[in-house]
């Protein structure tokens, strides 16, 4: 029973077990079977998925593919018409290139023709000059043969030998070279001296023309004007102190007189001219007049008047490309600027020297600085003439020796007024360059008025005879051009009225150098043909 019983519950649980067994297996079936149905139906939702996709990959392929045929027939297309444009553009160029070749080759053909040709004439020439080589050897030959025989004849004749009679030709032509020889050197010495002459005018010409330079008036006196005449007092001052007091610092006199609304500076030292000009117009201008107030003005003038000076000569200098003068030498040059004679501003003086000079030692090439630098220097003795004795060229001289200048430019400044005799072409070349300047039309002696004048004179005594047409005082006055009516003058006529032309104005008129009268006669003879 134990057995029994002990059993029982064992198989209670196996039992229990298989039941549960039973069960899970029977739910695992269940579910495998809603699994599978489930599976079959997911499965045929795939395959319909799958298909409909394939179908759609199918038309887009083919729609891709479409296009892309498309695409290649358009690249494919375009291809070859590149490739027919290009091919068209070869075979012009191909063309262009046949038809050159072909072009060359014909000219290629007529310059062989032409050499072919010219070289067949040159050999037919060759032949011809072989054979005219040929001939004058013959006709040498037969010059020779005859020489000989007419030698021996002469000989037989003359009774001189062949040694004799060239002796004879041979000294009747030497006497003949020798004649012709003096005749060609005496012509040549002929002809370069009037060239020479020429050459020289030309220089001068040249050099003249080059150079236009302003007029100065000589003059010892400025004129400084006033605001009114009450200023006249004023300058004077109370008993003549402030005059006096301008004209002690100044060096200069005041010459306060009728002459309205003007007073008169009269000094022969231009520089304190100039200073006493300026200071009194400033003092006017300022309005306070008295000694101290002058004293203070003309201090101030002076030093401006200092610099001024200096600035003249460097620019005097700068403007003829001259270096290295001293100080003392540019101070010298600037002074210059407030000296004239002759009516000549002595500063525009010297620089017209030296342009003159430098040009003609271009001409000749020779030391062209060297010519301007003792050209701008010859005249700077008349800065300091009136405080040394002596002559103005000595004193430049020594002026320039003293400052180191090269000793061709003291030679020339010595000299160019005769001081001393001219050693250099230098000397020689400021010598008439001076001479030039000074002579020049204008340049010195007369003032303007009195220069127009002596011009209208010129004219009118040469239109005051009968039978002169018009006249023309040309040259600055140098020359007086007269043309003559020709129905009632003739050419014998006009010369006796130029002549007594010329008299009267030596008579009549005063003026430098010579004056030349050029007298003109036109005859004109009109025809018509019909």
């Amino acid at each position: 029973m134990k057995e029994v019983s002990a059993i029982t519950p064992l198989m209670t649980t196996i039992i229990a077990v298989a039941s549960a067994v039973v069960g899970l297996v029977i739910g695992f079936g269940a579910q495998f079977v809603f699994a599978s149905s489930r599976s079959r139906k997911i499965l045929s939702d795939s395959r319909d998925k799958a298909k409909q996709l394939e179908e759609k990959a199918t038309q887009e392929a083919a729609a891709i593919r479409k296009e892309a045929e498309v695409e290649a027939k358009e690249k494919y297309y375009a291809k070859l018409n590149q490739f027919d444009n290009e091919t068209k553009e070869k075979r012009e160029e191909i063309k262009k290139l046949e038809y050159r070749i072909i072009k060359r080759e014909e000219n290629l053909e007529r310059k062989q023709n032409f050499l072919d040709k010219k070289e067949r004439s040159l050999v037919q020439r060759s032949k011809e000059l072989q054979k005219r080589s040929e001939d004058l050897d013959l006709l040498e030959q037969k010059r020779k043969e005859l020489i000989s025989e007419q030698e021996k004849a002469l000989q037989k004749i003359a009774g001189l030998s062949n040694q004799e009679a060239k002796k004879i030709v041979i000294d009747r032509m030497e006497d003949e070279a020798r004649k012709e020889a003096a005749e060609s050197i005496k012509k040549i010495l002929d002809e370069s001296r009037d060239k020479a002459e020429s050459k020289a005018k030309e220089i001068i010409a040249t050099s003249i023309q080059r150079i236009s330079s302003d007029y100065v008036s000589e003059t010892t006196v400025s004129v400084v004007d006033l605001p009114n005449d009450e200023m006249k007092g004023r300058i004077i001052g109370r008993e003549g102190r402030n005059i006096r007091a301008l004209e002690a610092v100044t060096g200069v006199d005041l010459i306060i007189d009728d002459t309205p609304e003007a007073v008169i500076i009269s000094a022969f030292d231009s520089i304190r001219r100039e200073i006493a000009a300026v200071s009194l117009k400033r003092l006017i201008s300022d309005g306070r007049i008295h000694p101290a107030r002058i004293e203070e003005i003309v201090k101030k003038v002076e030093k401006e008047v200092d610099k001024t000076i200096v600035e003249s000569g460097e620019q005097a200098a700068f403007e003829l490309g001259i270096q290295g003068l001293h100080p003392d030498v540019i101070r010298l040059l600037g002074r210059l600027k407030y000296r004239t004679s002759y009516g000549q501003n002595v500063l525009q003086h010297s620089k017209e020297v030296a342009f003159i000079a430098g040009m003609m030692a271009s001409e000749l090439n020779i030391n062209t600085k060297l010519a301007r630098r003792a050209g701008l220097l010859h005249d700077i003795g008349k800065a300091v003439d009136h405080e040394i004795e002596g002559s103005h060229a000595i004193i430049g001289a020594e002026l320039a020796r003293k400052f180191n200048e090269p000793m061709e430019v003291v030679r020339a400044m010595a000299a160019h007024h005769g001081d001393e005799p001219p050693t250099t072409v230098e000397a020689v070349l400021i010598q008439a360059a001076d001479a030039l300047s000074a002579a020049r039309p204008g340049a010195r002696r007369e003032i303007l008025e009195t220069y127009l004048k002596r011009l209208e004179k010129l004219e009118d005594i040469a239109q005051s005879f009968q039978g002169v047409d018009k006249s023309y005082a040309i040259q600055a006055g140098r020359e007086v051009r007269i043309i003559f009516k020709p129905e009632e003058i003739s050419d014998h006529e006009m010369t006796l009225i130029a002549r007594e032309i010329a008299k009267r104005i030596e008579s009549e008129l005063e003026y430098p150098g010579e004056i030349k009268v050029t007298a003109i006669r036109e005859t004109r003879s009109v025809e018509y043909a019909r």
